[in-house]
C-alpha cells in the first residue's frame, strides 16, 4: 500500500500540470530574489555605503513588500505562489501537497534564487552580492528563533489569505502577504536580516561564497512555517470534509 501510494504521488509530481507549477515557482522566485537582494545593493549605492542609516532597512522592506506581493500574485493560480521553501514545507506538513511535489518546488526555488543572484553579480560589478548577517548583539540561536517567529507570521498569513471560508476575495491575498513580509523586514532587518526565506538566503550565500550561519535561515523558517501550518489547520480552523478530500489528492497546487 505504501509503495503504491508513494508511486502515485511521484507520478503526480512529474505530470504536465506539476511541471507548469515548477516553472511558475521558478519565475516568481527569480523575480522576488532579484528585487529583494537587488534592493539591498541599491540602498548601499544610494547611501554611499552607509549601512547604519534608516534607508538601508526601509528600501529593502518596501522592495520585499512589493516584490513578494507581485511574485505571489503572478503564480497564485498556477503553483499557489509559494516563492519560499518555508511556505512549501508548511503546505507539505499540512498535507496540502505531497512530499515529492514539495521537493520539486524546493529545487525550482533554489535554482531560481541562485540564478537571480548570479544575474546581480554579473550586472552590478561594483558590488558584491550581499548575504544575510546576524547582528553582533545576537547569538545564532536567537537569530534562528527570530527568523522562526517571522516565518510563522508569514506562513500563517499565507494560510489565512488563501482560506475561502473567510468570505474575502482571494485575489487580495498576495497584498497582505507582501505587507507582512515588509513589516517583518522593518522589525528584524537590523538584527537577523529578516530573510524568512531559505532559498533567498541560500542563493545569495552561494554566489557570495560563504555559508556562515546558513543554518539560521533554514532551521528557524522551516520550523516556523511548519508550526504555522499545524496551528492554522488544527487549532484555528477545523478542516471541512471537502478540504479533507482535496488534500488527499496530493496535487501540485499548494496554496
Amino acid at each position: 500500500m505504501i509503495p503504491t501510494t508513494f508511486s502515485s504521488k511521484f507520478q503526480g509530481a512529474v505530470s504536465m500540470n506539476a511541471l507548469r507549477c515548477y516553472v511558475s515557482e521558478f519565475i516568481s522566485t527569480f523575480f522576488f530574489v532579484l528585487a529583494a537582494v537587488g534592493s539591498v545593493m541599491a540602498s548601499r549605492k544610494l547611501t554611499a555605503g552607509d549601512v547604519t542609516g534608516p534607508f538601508t532597512v526601509l528600501i529593502p522592506a518596501i522592495a520585499n513588500a512589493f516584490a513578494l506581493s507581485s511574485s505571489v500574485y503572478i503564480s497564485w493560480n498556477v503553483s499557489g505562489g509559494h516563492v519560499n521553501p518555508a511556505v512549501t514545507f508548511g503546505m507539505a506538513v499540512a498535507g496540502r501537497i505531497s512530499v515529492p511535489t514539495a521537493l520539486f518546488y524546493w529545487t525550482s526555488q533554489m535554482i531560481a534564487s541562485v540564478m537571480a543572484c548570479l544575474v546581480l553579480k554579473v550586472t552590478v560589478v561594483e558590488q558584491h552580492v550581499p548575504i544575510y548577517k546576524i547582528a553582533g548583539e545576537m547569538t545564532g540561536f536567537g537569530a534562528s528563533v527570530l527568523e522562526g517567529v517571522l516565518s510563522f507570521i508569514l506562513v500563517y498569513t499565507v494560510f489565512t489569505a488563501n482560506d475561502p471560508r473567510r468570505g474575502l476575495p482571494l485575489s487580495g491575498g498576495p497584498i497582505f502577504i507582501g505587507f507582512v513580509a515588509g513589516a517583518n523586514v522593518l522589525a528584524a532587518g537590523p538584527f537577523s536580516g529578516g530573510a524568512m526565506n531559505p532559498a533567498c538566503a541560500f542563493g545569495s550565500a552561494m554566489i557570495y561564497g560563504s555559508f556562515k550561519n546558513q543554518a539560521v535561515y533554514w532551521v528557524g523558517p522551516l520550523l516556523g512555517g511548519a508550526t504555522a501550518a499545524l496551528v492554522y489547520d488544527n487549532m484555528v480552523l477545523v478542516p471541512t470534509a471537502e478540504d479533507d478530500r482535496g488534500s488527499s489528492t496530493g496535487d501540485a497546487t499548494g496554496v
